[in-house]
């Protein structure tokens, strides 16, 4: 008896082998599948997370084109208005547009070999840029009770006095006079003349 079970586990012990040692790779060959299955997935992940940031990207980008451009049209306007603003409070009156039609313009040479030069502002009728060495002006007519060609520059405290014969220019700021006996190609034969002819002096006796 003990031989017969001893022959019995030895032919059984084979087939016991047998059973136990496939397990092994059907679980690998089975786990290999699935991590190539999660590998592709997470790789699908990663690209769609990557387009939808590349989609915002690019969302962003084209709206700030449009954000630029509101502001440079904001601005433009804005200058618009400033400029309507400026234009408005240069326009002159009629009687003021007169007097500058009398001013005279040009290089004028003044005493001690200084020379003072009267430019119109073609941009703003009835302006003036009145300049020489060491000032330059933005003047505007300011009516007189005389008849005196008056251009002033508010800001600068400057004033450009026009008469018959000469011109002068003076700082009322400074309390300084900054040219004087300017003369234009008019007042000089204005000025000629009364050298030839002065005028009577209401001071002297009238000779009889």
């Amino acid at each position: 008896m003990k031989s017969l079970i001893a022959s019995a586990l030895m032919l059984l012990a084979p087939a016991l082998v047998l059973a136990q040692t496939p397990a092994k790779p059907e679980t690998k060959a089975a786990a290999k599948p699935a991590a190539k299955h999660a590998a592709k997935s997470e790789a699908k992940t990663a690209k769609s997370s990557d387009k939808a940031a590349s989609s915002k990207k690019t969302t962003v980008a084209k709206a700030k084109p449009e954000g630029t451009s509101s502001r440079t049209q904001l601005k433009s306007a804005t200058n618009q208005v400033a400029s309507g603003i400026i234009a408005a409070e240069a326009a002159l009156s009629p009687e003021e547009l007169a007097i500058a039609e009398r001013v005279h313009v040009g290089r004028i040479p003044c005493e001690l070999g200084a020379f003072v030069t009267v430019t119109a502002d073609p941009a703003t009728p009835g302006h003036f840029h009145v300049e020489g060495k060491g000032f330059k002006y933005f003047m505007a007519p300011v009516a007189t009770t005389t008849g005196t060609v008056r251009l002033e520059d508010q800001k600068g405290g400057a004033v450009w006095l026009q008469i018959a014969n000469k011109s002068m220019l003076m700082n009322q700021k400074l309390g300084q006079r900054l040219a004087d006996e300017c003369m234009s190609p008019q007042q000089l034969v204005v000025a000629e003349a009364i050298k030839k002819n002065p005028p009577v002096s209401v001071l002297e006796p009238i000779s009889k």
